[in-house]
């Protein structure tokens, strides 16, 4: 399909069986991954024939990723023992590419690439899926219970229901709701493996289309832009203002918040990179969602209660690295809370996971599924979407992972997304130790999802796309690493390599940036003290949290003398980081006695990974994942850094409009607890 908005560019550049996507108004991609003449599909292990009818295919490209490999090469003698052909199936385009285990590239070739995995499993799991879907089933929805030596047959949500709803930490009235959604994710999963998506797209597709699509239509192209912020508008008035007036949320203090998201948004497209290129309906559906998700998560026990599970769960998953970490110093080693022990062993043990994901086709399936929603409800791609929907729940390195294969052919504005996304969340590894410190979950929570949204609309404008990508609207996945591994083991090894070259980057990243950051403290509290500036110290930190003065005050901070605190709070977030920042709100002296309102705002505004230090980790991440695209991880970090911090901000923006109950939110620890 052409891009009517660079046809003409396309005359002048053409580009042989380009493989295009949907997207309007961006330059053609030269990026060979786009090549139809590279790319393949696989036949899906797990879907019937019948399944398979009208699902968007997924295609897959080979050598066209020009770096070195993650991933070793085979030595001839073993890549070729158990030669396998990669089903191209029907719609294989032109000639597939082959490994040249000699010269260590790709070349175009006449016969299939071999595979070096065997494949006894999974031709035997093929032959007779359907009972191991069946068996899975049957294990999720009824599982035998050992009681009183007897063996009880129980419906598992059900049980879920009985024994936990009323005992569930998080939520007494909706504790069956997260086994029950788990149980209904699994059952629809196993279920569309048989049955056809159609039969649930095709009435979706009816309904929206004779629906929304008329009714959008009747209005002009140029007024449709305009009409959707109108919208937007209004719900965050209503939303806002609607609610009855508490002590220091006065509508007043919420018409301050108001303006000053309008202020980020403003400043935002005035720095932009090109402004012409802005996708105003990205941004303004992302403002609109961060919106309702701030409704659904601070104004819903249902909406807590679901992402304090989906945190709870992805913290379990990167806990587990600590048995590791015990096993090679001592049990007491973890729970010291140092860098080095705590976060670091998890992004190796992640790293590792994600390659084995990769290797089963698990992400693949997902980032399909995002790269086709989220270009119809956002405009923006697959990958960008699932580093957003996942950097609150894992963080900012792991996240980056699970794209891998996609770095080395992101857009420039996609790369300054993945950080940004990075940079505007915290992660659930992390919640336990600020929710220890007597920060309120429920305020950590709703920042952290309502940042999805919120970065990618931020991003985007400030960092336009201009350019076609891989997942936008379709889905084209470089899989040049994936099949080097001949088995699970193998793809697991593998990733465990890759996450400890990852975490020595990272280790010394971090390394160098804070020590530079402390020379800069030393040379301007020396240069401070010519100046009679000691009380305190002339430092980088001091100098941001004046800056963050008029900022303390837009987030709708009251004006009782809680601005200056205010800022210097965020001072402190962007210059060290966000856990000595909520340390000094919940135990320094000095902030005991900020109202309920800037207590609320402070917590939001603190809530991302946005600061110098998380520089050494997206740029050890993404550097490690993709070493060709170092310079441009470099060139754009500090613009994503800024963007990120803007994106936490416009939370905080959003909560001091919504919150009405502040002092119900916040109880601080006693100093020095």
């Amino acid at each position: 399909m052409a891009i009517s908005d660079s046809a003409a560019a396309a005359k002048e550049h053409p580009i042989p069986q380009h493989n295009a996507s949907e997207q309007h108004g961006v330059a053609q991609n030269n990026d060979p991954a786009l090549n139809t003449a590279h790319e393949h599909t696989h036949r899906h292990l797990h879907h019937s024939t019948a399944a398979n009818q009208g699902r968007e295919q997924t295609e897959y490209s080979k050598g066209t990723t020009h770096e070195d490999s993650a991933i070793p090469s085979q030595d001839p003698h073993h890549h070729n023992v158990h030669p396998r052909p990669i089903p191209n199936g029907p719609s294989s385009k032109g000639s597939t590419a082959v490994a040249d285990t000699e010269k260590g590239n790709f070349s175009p070739d006449n016969r299939s690439d071999e595979d070096p995995r065997t494949h006894t499993l999974s031709s035997f799991y093929q032959k007779y899926r359907v009972y191991f879907h069946l068996f899975l089933w049957l294990f999720f929805t009824g599982f035998v219970h050992l009681l009183h030596s007897s063996l009880r047959l129980r419906i598992w949500w059900i049980a879920g229901l009985i024994l936990h709803g009323r005992k569930d930490s998080l939520s007494s009235r909706t504790g069956w709701l997260k086994p029950f959604l788990l149980w209904l994710v699994i059952t629809l999963r196993l279920l569309f493996f048989y049955v056809p998506i159609t039969i649930i797209t095709k009435p979706m597709h009816f309904v929206w289309n004779n629906t929304a699509v008329k009714i959008v239509g009747f209005v002009p192209n140029k007024m449709r832009t305009p009409a959707g912020a109108v919208i937007v508008v209004a719900v965050l008035l209503i939303g806002g203002f609607a609610s009855q007036e508490t002590v220091d949320n006065t509508r007043d203090n919420r018409a301050v918040s108001l303006f000053g998201l309008a202020v980020i948004i403003f400043v935002l497209w005035a720095t932009s990179r090109n402004r012409r290129a802005i996708k105003w309906h990205t941004v303004i559906v992302g403002m609109f969602v961060q919106f309702i998700v701030a409704l659904f998560v601070l104004r819903s026990g249902v909406g807590y209660s679901i992402f304090s599970f989906v945190s709870e769960l992805a913290t379990d998953l990167l806990g587990f690295a600590n048995q590791g970490t015990s096993f090679l110093t001592n049990p007491t080693v973890p729970k010291l809370g140092w860098f080095i022990v705590s976060v670091l062993p998890a992004i190796i043990f992640f790293v590792a996971f994600v390659q084995l994901l990769y290797y089963w086709g698990t992400l693949q399936w997902f980032i399909q599924k995002f790269a086709v929603f989220f270009f119809w409800s956002m405009r923006v791609s697959g990958a960008e979407a699932v580093v957003a929907a996942a950097s609150p729940f894992i963080g900012q390195g792991e996240s980056a992972m699970l794209i891998k294969p996609f770095v080395a052919h992101l857009t420039q504005a996609e790369l300054h997304q993945v950080m940004t996304s990075g940079f505007a969340t915290i992660a659930g590894s992390v919640l336990v130790a600020y929710i220890a410190l007597g920060v309120n979950g429920q305020a950590l929570i709703s920042s952290c999802v309502m940042s999805i949204p919120a970065s990618l609309a931020i991003s985007k404008l400030r960092y336009p796309e201009t350019q076609e990508t891989l997942t936008t609207g379709r889905c084209v996945i470089p899989d040049d690493d994936e099949h080097r591994a001949a088995n699970s083991l193998h793809a697991f090894a593998n990733g465990a390599w890759l996450g400890l070259k990852i975490a020595g980057m990272i280790f010394a990243t971090l390394l160098c940036i804070i020590a530079f950051l402390g020379l800069v403290d030393g040379l301007l509290t020396w240069w401070g003290r010519y100046l009679n500036i000691n009380d305190p110290p002339l430092t980088v930190e001091l100098v941001v949290g004046y800056i963050c003065y008029p900022i303390a005050f837009l987030l709708g901070v009251p004006r009782n003398g809680d601005v200056l605190k205010v800022g210097q709070l965020i001072g402190t977030k962007l210059i060290l980081n966000e856990f000595v920042a909520y340390t000094n709100l919940q135990t320094d002296p000095a902030y005991a006695d900020l109202s309920p309102r800037s207590r609320l705002i402070a917590t939001y505004a603190l809530c991302g990974f946005a600061n110098i230090g998380s520089l050494g980790t997206q740029i050890g991440v993404l550097s490690q994942i993709s070493p060709s695209r170092s310079g441009d991880v470099s060139r754009l970090a500090v613009s994503a850094l800024i963007a990120g911090a803007l994106s936490t901000l416009t939370s905080a923006s959003i909560a001091g409009l919504l919150v009405t109950d502040q002092a119900a939110f916040f109880t601080p620890s006693a100093p020095g607890g």
